[in-house]
């Protein structure tokens, strides 16, 4: 499966697997940002990224955490 920016939310489960020990209120768009471009499945311009597709990558990770199972 290949990732590219427009995969929020299947970019959110990944990061929600790989770091489940995170206190989300304490990442930053930064980390965001590194942590998705360290994904093996990850193949898209990094220059790409925005405030708008990190915040839509946190926000999703962050429902899927709240309501996730």
């Amino acid at each position: 499966m290949t990732l590219t920016w427009e995969a929020s939310y299947g970019i959110a489960l990944e990061l929600r697997r790989r770091h489940q020990e995170v206190n989300l209120d304490e990442v930053s768009l930064g980390q965001i940002y590194r942590w998705v471009l360290e994904l093996p499945e990850f193949e898209d311009d990094p220059a790409l990224a925005n405030d708008d597709i990190l915040k839509s990558i946190y926000l999703e990770w962050y429902e899927e955490h709240i309501h996730g199972t």
